[in-house]
């Protein structure tokens, strides 16, 4: 009970046009399908058309074994090259570039072939054997970067754990089709550099990073460093810097609500282990942030929660929480020992802090001690480290969360550009 009925195409054009007719009367291919169907039916030679179909094939296949939706590196990869414009932030505008490459990207394409270089046969098989082949191999590892800590490519992994999910569009925009991969990862560090100091600035200000919000910037963002040379991205990306509303000044009024303290556990995570670094410590972020290890880490408080103990220092019991709650009074410890700490007072819990890793370490005095690879450190950077012996206070507080603000400068400092020169 099957039907075979003969169709005759006598171009190219002809049969593209017969397989996006049919395709609209069944089960409907995806964009990708429809993408692929389109460039290969404008490349001539015989060939070259195969050559760029074991590519595509080859690609894909890729795609699935690291269980990647192939569409996210189209949107990312056309959006980062073409996008010109964005739908305007008014009632009833309507899609532009950025939006219909992120619903409609194959007949995208296809409209703007002229405007994107695509005229003759020479031209498609470009995009696909020389810019898809490229654009998607560097995606791809960005894939690889974002779930597995790559060493060179940190960032790529910060920012994905803190769900920035318009990373990859920006950091494919600064990238040119010649670019080596030396080059490639000199541009991947600094993007993805770039974003992390401007997550973590909105971070610690109580800026919100949803994306509706930020949709805008990043777009913008992306058209600026398109193509940049390294030294060129260098020199922008420094002054954009400066040029952040949110500065890590933040810091002195940063607590923990219940809306953010994901966030600030991966900053104090990465405050540790950027001190354990420093002082030549076998450290490792993820130990501080994973929760498949046996007993993962959790925030600590410094003080326990008795306001009774600090009605000296605290008019009301909302006063006192507030403070209990802010980043300098604030460590990480395992679970379980967190938790045999109990409601002791900071002096029944210091000798137990000291046995930990090097943030909750420099709350004791014998930190301060026999200690070079830690003095030296505190003598390199002029951090304002100091031990707390019998109280932590109010003031102590105070001066912790100034402490914290400093190393937050070092860490997100915008020097780290340099380095690529």
């Amino acid at each position: 009970n099957v039907d075979l009925v003969e169709i005759t195409a006598y171009s190219d054009d002809d049969a593209y046009a017969i397989f996006e007719t049919t395709n609209d009367r069944g089960l409907s291919l995806s964009p990708t399908e429809m993408l692929k169907g389109y460039l290969l039916s404008k490349i001539d030679d015989p060939e070259l058309k195969q050559k760029a179909n074991e590519l595509w094939r080859a690609r894909l296949f890729q795609f699935l074994e690291m269980e990647e939706p192939e569409a996210d590196f189209f949107k990312a990869w056309l959006r980062s090259q073409y996008a010109d414009t964005i739908r305007e932030r008014k009632k009833g505008a309507i899609n532009k570039d950025f939006e219909r490459l992120g619903t409609s990207y194959h007949k995208w394409v296809q409209d703007k072939c002229t405007h994107i270089g695509l005229k003759t046969s020479q031209d498609f098989y470009h995009f696909v054997n020389g810019l898809f082949n490229h654009y998607s191999e560097q995606y791809l590892r960005l894939c690889k970067a974002a779930t597995e800590l790559t060493p060179g490519l940190e960032y790529v992994y910060y920012n994905a754990y803190n769900d920035f999910t318009l990373q990859d569009p920006l950091i494919l925009a600064a990238i040119r089709p010649e670019d080596d991969m030396a080059t490639v990862d000199k541009k991947m560090r600094l993007v993805a550099g770039y974003l992390d100091i401007f997550i973590v600035r909105r971070i610690v200000n109580f800026r919100t990073l949803g994306y509706s919000s930020i949709v805008y910037t990043m777009f913008n963002l992306m058209k600026e460093i398109r193509g940049l040379d390294v030294p060129g991205l260098v020199q922008f990306l420094k002054s954009k810097v400066e040029e952040m509303e949110e500065s890590f000044d933040g810091v002195e009024h940063l607590y923990m609500h219940q809306q953010n303290r994901y966030r600030l556990h991966l900053l104090l995570a990465r405050i540790t282990h950027h001190i354990e670094k420093e002082c030549s410590i076998e450290s490792s972020f993820l130990t501080y942030v994973s929760r498949d290890i046996k007993k993962p880490f959790e925030i600590e408080h410094i003080w326990a929660d008795k306001y009774a103990e600090h009605t000296e220092e605290f008019d009301h019991p909302e006063e006192f929480n507030e403070y209990r709650n802010r980043i300098g009074g604030l460590i990480l410890l395992p679970r379980g020992f967190n938790q045999s700490l109990g409601d002791k007072s900071y002096k029944g819990k210091l000798d137990a802090y000291f046995g930990q890793n090097m943030l909750a370490k420099t709350l004791h005095p014998r930190c301060y001690e026999n200690n070079p690879s830690f003095l030296d450190y505190v003598d390199r950077s002029g951090l304002p480290f100091k031990p707390y012996p019998t109280e932590f206070t109010k003031a102590s507080l105070a001066e912790r969360q100034k402490l914290y603000q400093h190393i937050c400068e070092e860490i997100w400092s915008p020097e780290r550009f340099d380095r690529e020169l």
